[in-house]
């Protein structure tokens, strides 16, 4: 690993010969820094000496907002966290504060809550390798993956409304059910997904191009991906088995089967691979899930908590007062402070909440994966050329969303 110096310090060099380093701006520009992120390389010819990852261009001070809005009102701010998967964002949320009201939703809010979630990792993990092939020249594959997004968000768009910005989570449950259409429609997606994987490897697992970009470069070990804090497929790509649907399960999960794929030298390559096959697996998971789905309510019964339906505040007076109560002032939270963290596409996502008795927290602070990723880039690019930055960089998956948040 190279030596840390400062910026712009000589590097040594044998006697007789000088040598002067110079600084490279990377970014903020969107493009292959997979959103606005800078980073400043000191390069001794095409070496890299030193990275240092610069954000701050994308501030949005969400932490702060969420001491301002009931829990249903912040809602669609964490779509905007990771706005590649906004469907676990909801989700996580939903949990950690019905975990500080001390409520559970019922088992069939969990199972779509499960078949969401896994929806949304696929789709995040299409546009991570889609733009990270783009980047080291591979556009093939950023078309078809585009196309498969595009399926999962004409289901998305069936089941919530919307095709992004799902908002979908609700205190005690999800904001509708699933019924027959949208099962069927997602049953196809699952006859239809497994080929368009293969299709994908077709084209990049023995791809001599790709394997000279990815084998061998960018290596976490397993010793340095746990100590840098590195989670989801970043850290199991480095053969670390750490997967929070398995180790702490929640909402279904313990009720299916699936396996946590695992990568072997933790390079490039495996994080590929790794990603790969969480496809395959959460296809099995959504599958199960469909077919176990339980019978019974969405959202837990209690007229404090869950909005009554629409058709009883046009006749009711107590229903409509108690629509009115939720939607103003929101749902009360006893005192308390909770962490809860799920496992999001790109790690692990926790949200830490802190309750002072009123519909909104006193204090909010969120584990946002990328952020972890983007401290650990440096690791995997000093010593290495500028050519592998791009390449090194769309591996670890990041969006400047949850980081500048």
């Amino acid at each position: 690993m190279t030596e840390v110096r400062t910026m712009l310090e000589p590097v040594p060099s044998e006697p007789g010969l000088r040598t002067k380093t110079y600084t490279l701006n990377m970014g903020p520009q969107h493009p292959s820094t997979h959103g606005v992120l800078r980073l400043l390389l000191e390069l001794d010819g095409e070496e890299i000496i030193k990275c240092i990852p610069d954000m701050g261009y994308l501030h949005r001070a969400m932490e702060k907002l969420a001491e301002n809005k009931t829990f249903h009102q912040f809602t669609p701010y964490t779509d905007r966290l990771d706005y590649l998967s906004p469907f676990h964002n909801n989700t996580t949320y939903m949990l950690t504060v019905e975990k500080l009201i001390g409520i559970e939703a019922p088992k069939r809010a969990q199972y779509i809550r499960t078949v969401g979630c896994e929806l949304a990792r696929i789709s995040s993990h299409l546009l991570g390798l889609g733009t990270w092939a783009l980047d080291v020249g591979a556009m093939t594959v950023f078309f078809l993956t585009f196309r498969e997004r595009e399926v999962i968000y004409n289901l998305f768009e069936m089941l919530t409304g919307a095709r992004m910005m799902t908002s979908f989570a609700r205190v005690g449950g999800v904001a509708a059910d699933i019924d027959s259409k949208i099962e069927t429609a997602i049953r196809n997606f699952l006859a239809y997904m497994p080929d368009k994987i293969d299709d994908y490897e077709d084209l990049l697992t023995h791809n001599r191009i790709w394997l000279g970009r990815t084998k061998g470069i960018g290596i976490f070990s397993a010793e340095q991906a746990t100590a840098l804090s590195l989670t989801g497929p970043n850290l199991r790509a480095s053969g670390v088995n750490w997967d929070l649907r398995v180790q702490t399960p929640y909402m279904a999960y313990e009720d299916f089967d699936f396996d946590v794929p695992l990568g072997e030298t933790g390079d490039i390559y495996d994080r590929y691979t790794v990603r790969i096959e969480e496809m395959r697996q959460s296809l099995r998971i959504i599958r199960q899930a469909l077919d176990g789905m339980p019978e019974g309510p969405y959202q837990i019964d209690d007229p404090k908590i869950t909005l009554p339906k629409k058709e009883d505040t046009y006749g009711s007076m107590e229903e409509l007062i108690h629509h009115f109560k939720i939607v103003c002032e929101g749902v009360a939270a006893p005192p308390g402070e909770v962490y809860f963290a799920a496992e999001n596409p790109k790690g692990e996502l926790g949200f830490y909440i802190v309750g002072d008795g009123t519909s909104h927290a006193y204090r909010l602070h969120i584990r946002s994966p990328s952020f972890i990723s983007i401290g650990a880039l440096p690791t995997i690019v000093e010593g290495r050329m500028l050519s592998d930055v791009v390449a090194a960089l769309g591996s670890v998956d990041i969006v400047l969303g949850e980081c500048d948040r």
